[in-house]
């Protein structure tokens, strides 16, 4: 019988190998924890040995696991390599990134950071609406936003991992009676008056947020206004309108205004990256590599005791319980 072996089934046993735990492994190969485990028992049945010993607590390898491992990690380098240079040529991947201080950003600076490495070419959309339909035309390949406030039949044609749990904010002016507060009461804002983003259709998913957040708190919106492109055009109107602007703790910094987080409860906005469904493409595996980095290192998908997210957001993500 032929042992041609398919890397992926090396590639899971490699992953459980390292971890020593089914779970972590999945997540490391952004896959599910059942199809690794299959995987894992078809490399056995395919070399008629017992590599891994499982029990509900441990994983160990066997010594023909052990013997496997070294000569595993050997092709797997092999292959990796030949994919690397087949991609040489292949195009750069469009990534927005909504704003050049944004997490999205902050993802697509460490998957920079390898080198030599895929190509990137950022763009900067305003809003996940707006990136979406790009990314459903193939003018774009990925963005980050708040996937909840897409329409349903958009979100069905995109994949999504969440990257990290802002906390929403309120940009006002310097002189405002609520800037003296190292952080705003949500009960606060009422009788104030904020820009959410409405007019702009491209942001479409961030005002929906605004009235799910704030429904009921005595807030006013701004009237509906024009697309703003650029920070300089953001900055001059917020200023020359006298705005309140809700936010989120990564924002621009703007002159003469102060950024406040909002409290009581601490509500949060989700961050997700969003794919063509069926992407394939070395610069969207780096991606996801800067994603786990990255939100690893800073516990950006830590919820707070105290915080909230809508309901439409809690069922999209999955219900993720806050921290002790």
């Amino acid at each position: 019988m032929s042992r041609d072996i398919d890397p992926r089934l090396l590639r899971a046993f490699a992953a459980v190998a390292d971890e020593l735990h089914f779970t972590r492994a999945a997540a490391r190969l952004f896959t599910a924890q059942q199809a690794l485990s299959r995987d894992v028992r078809r490399l056995e049945e395919r070399l008629g040995a017992v590599l891994l010993v499982r029990t509900t607590r441990h994983v160990a390898l066997t010594p023909e696991g052990e013997r496997l491992l070294p000569y595993a990690r050997r092709v797997l380098a092999a292959h990796d390599e030949l994919n690397a240079a087949a991609a040489r040529d292949e195009r750069p991947l469009i990534v927005d990134v909504s704003a050049p201080v944004a997490t999205g950003r902050l993802v697509l600076d460490e998957a920079r950071r390898p080198v030599p490495g895929p190509e990137f070419v950022a763009r900067y959309h305003s809003g996940l609406t707006g990136a979406a339909a790009e990314i459903i035309g193939g003018r774009l390949d990925v963005s980050f936003g708040r996937v909840a406030g897409l329409d349903p039949a958009v979100l069905a044609g995109l994949d999504h991992r969440l990257v990290r749990y802002e906390r929403a904010a309120v940009l006002l002016p310097a002189d405002h009676r609520l800037a003296r507060m190292p952080e705003v009461p949500l009960d606060a804002l009422a009788g104030e008056t904020l820009y959410v983003g409405a007019g702009n259709p491209e942001t479409a998913e961030w005002t929906d947020y605004a009235h799910r957040l704030l429904a009921g708190r005595g807030v006013g919106f701004a009237a509906p206004f024009p697309k703003i492109v650029g920070e300089e055009e953001f900055v001059r109107a917020v200023r020359g309108r006298g705005w309140s602007v809700l936010a989120s703790e990564v924002f621009i910094e703007v002159p003469g205004m102060a950024l406040r987080p909002l409290s009581d409860p601490v509500p949060l906005v989700p961050v997700s990256m969003v794919w063509r469904r069926g992407l394939r493409h070395p610069g969207l595996d780096a991606l996801h590599e800067a994603v786990r980095r990255a939100a690893e290192a800073g516990r950006w998908r830590e919820r707070p005791r105290g915080s909230w997210l809508p309901e439409a957001d809690e069922r999209v993500l999955g219900r993720v319980p806050p921290a002790g």
